[in-house]
């Protein structure tokens, strides 16, 4: 491996191993599914457009022709998807080794899900710790596999987990509080999931990654990014896919991470550059929170773990 940085040549032979990874067909999602694709492993690209998602994948397999890759239609942001998903998902794959929970929204208007739920929140959060739960049991008797969760920077920025108003219901809608929120709840999910697993000497391990500011489809809510001039000024100054997806990458396949780990970027402030351990926030690892959190996750999902 590279001695100062990690990058998609160290990710070792992925032959034999099956990975999940959510919104796959575009940005971030996109180049870890590449990646782990063109190192061996069986990618199933779970995304709401099956039809982008095809195309993507038809991508993958012109730098990767002998490819192993499905796609299978996922809407975290409809419970009644996640369950039908993971279903499909879970009977054409009794073995998982990896499953990245990559997708995500970031900054939109108050809107909610399907199933009443703010929509960041409903989708980076709930929807994704409902899908870990019914296909961890695909996970649990594998050797070495992970669940990843990808979280943000932003878990630091005006966030918490507002207990007694988790849906933006009584407050006036704050969308970068609400993504912080959902953000935070990423790496708490992450942090408390690893404790119940290390309690159960699971085989599974989770761990957490963060791509710092990346130039993807993820930014189109933020005011001002559809200004003329500001997508090329963001391709200079912000990390490229390729590169905000090597923290995941590294989470997902070095020999060396352990659970409950954090990786991001290593340059100014984790905003870019290439992989390494990082920290989060104080409020991330308080565990009272983190188990409120799972509790209220379960009621409002329906989904138990069973660890």
């Amino acid at each position: 491996m590279g001695a100062l940085r990690w990058t998609e040549a160290d990710v070792p032979d992925q032959s034999g191993r099956v990975a999940i990874v959510t919104g796959s067909n575009t940005g971030l999602g996109f180049d870890t599914a590449r990646v782990l694709a063109q190192h061996g492993a069986t990618v199933v690209m779970a995304v709401r457009d099956t039809a982008k998602g095809e195309a993507a994948a038809a991508q993958i397999r012109q730098t990767a022709p002998a490819a192993d890759i499905a796609v299978h239609k996922l809407d975290l942001g409809s419970l009644a998807s996640v369950r039908a998903a993971a279903a499909e998902i879970g009977s054409a794959y009794p073995r998982i080794d990896l499953l990245i929970n990559n997708a995500g929204v970031m900054y939109p208007p108050k809107q909610t899900t399907a199933d009443g739920f703010e929509l960041q929140f409903g989708t980076n959060h709930l929807g994704h710790f409902a899908l870990t739960g019914l296909l961890l049991g695909n996970l649990l008797p594998v050797d070495g596999s992970r669940v990843v969760v990808v979280a943000s920077i932003a878990h630091n920025i005006r966030a918490k987990i507002a207990f007694d108003d988790l849906q933006w219901e009584r407050r006036r809608y704050e969308r970068v509080a609400s993504y912080g929120q959902s953000k935070l709840a990423n790496l708490m999910f992450a942090y408390e999931l690893q404790r119940r697993l290390a309690a159960a000497n699971a085989k599974t391990i989770a761990v957490a990654a963060h791509p710092g500011v990346s130039n993807t489809e993820l930014i189109r809510h933020v005011p001002g990014s559809s200004l003329p001039g500001v997508k090329t000024l963001a391709g200079l100054v912000l990390n490229s896919p390729e590169l905000g997806a090597l923290p995941t990458l590294r989470a997902a396949t070095d020999p060396a991470v352990v659970g409950g780990q954090y990786y991001g970027p290593d340059g100014f402030r984790e905003m870019r550059g290439y992989p390494k351990l990082v920290d989060s926030s104080r409020q991330s690892h308080d565990r009272d929170i983190q188990q409120r959190l799972w509790m209220v996750s379960e009621e409002l999902t329906g989904v138990s773990f069973g660890i």
